[in-house]
């Protein structure tokens, strides 16, 4: 991933300005700052969701979890993470497994409780089999368990050569390089 001279405005207010930076394999690096600083909008950039205005961002091979589910709310669990799965060749029953999650794999998603939809936006992101991982605020709603589990995950995913950029107003586990956005 690379942003080269990248400038982010929004609603008329510049969020950031000419920002350079890289995250290699088995790099993390988490954003942090106060709300509305850009952080989020750090991260769409990176999944391609926003243009900078001026600059340029390179970001190939993401998965990205933000507010978003984007799991079909009818489906049973293990059948929507396994959408996702299939488009990249992975699979969803060890991503169930890892977030916790396999005894409700046969649960529609809309009976999911906050924290465990938050695991399987989480899940999703690790089926996908993205070798570059968009972090937005992953530790919202996750309880102790489900945090060692996101820690686990990125660290296992870090050493297999993955890369992880999350936005987070708390601290991750593991060694991250921080950006610290001030508007």
């Amino acid at each position: 991933m690379r942003f080269n001279a990248a400038t982010c405005v929004r609603g008329g207010r510049k969020l950031f300005e000419g920002l350079d930076l890289t995250l290699e394999a088995g790099e993390a690096l988490l954003v942090t700052g106060h709300n509305g600083c850009g952080k989020s909008s750090l991260l769409r950039l990176a999944a391609g969701l926003l243009r900078p205005t001026s600059g340029a961002v390179k970001c190939d091979d993401l998965a990205l979890a933000d507010d978003a589910l984007a799991l079909d709310r009818e489906l049973a669990l293990n059948r929507a993470l396994g959408f996702w799965a299939k488009l990249d060749g992975s699979s969803a029953i060890e991503a169930l497994d890892a977030m916790g999650l396999t005894p409700l794999a046969d649960v529609p998603v809309r009976f999911l409780s906050t924290g465990q939809a938050r695991r399987a936006r989480l899940a999703r992101v690790m089926a996908s089999g993205a070798p570059l991982w968009l972090l937005d605020e992953p530790a919202n709603g996750l309880d102790s368990d489900g945090l060692a589990r996101l820690n686990s995950a990125i660290a296992e995913h870090r050493s297999a050569g993955g890369a992880v950029l999350a936005a987070s107003h708390g601290a991750l586990a593991g060694e991250w390089r921080t950006l610290d956005l001030i508007s």
